[in-house]
């Protein structure tokens, strides 16, 4: 059952399928609240997410969703996998410059050329797929490492095996 904001404030001309909010609880401290009944404390102290926290957690949680489904045809069904997303504003810029995201998956027993396929397969999903990245990239630069890729090119003997 959707969830709607309480009737504190009437809804904006804007609300609809995918509108989010958030309700001042404290000094600057808010609560964001989802449709889906989510709610998520924000703000720099115990229990709270800072805005920059969900900036990053957005774009792992993006790359992650949209990557799954073609990993999951690498790695099986059930793989695991942790993203990470590393990176400090500027404070003079007020600002990200460059937030770095590193994926964690299970390389062992692959071939180098299996491990670059991965990673391949990763990034254009990413590219293709991750509306949050697609729409912070202009103005972010968001880099891309998986932990574990940067084995060696595969020899040609190798690539005539694969």
């Amino acid at each position: 059952m959707p969830s709607l904001p309480d009737d504190r404030f009437p809804l904006p001309e804007g609300f609809g399928p995918g509108s989010v909010w958030a309700d001042r609880t404290g000094q600057r401290t808010l609560v964001g609240r989802t449709q889906r009944g989510v709610e998520i404390p924000i703000g720099h102290g115990e229990g709270e997410a800072s805005p920059g926290e969900l900036l990053k957690l957005a774009l792992i949680g993006c790359a992650g969703m949209s990557s799954d489904v073609n990993l999951a045809r690498r790695l099986g069904e059930d793989f695991p996998a942790r993203l990470w997303a590393h990176g400090s504003s500027d404070e003079s810029e007020n600002r990200y410059a460059t937030i770095a995201e590193e994926v964690q998956l299970p390389l062992e027993g692959l071939t180098a050329q299996e491990i670059a396929t991965v990673a391949k397969v990763f990034s254009r999903a990413v590219a293709a797929g991750c509306t949050v990245e697609r729409t912070v990239v202009p103005g972010t630069e968001v880099t891309h490492r998986i932990l574990g890729a940067d084995a060696p090119a595969p020899s040609s003997d190798q690539e005539e095996q694969a």
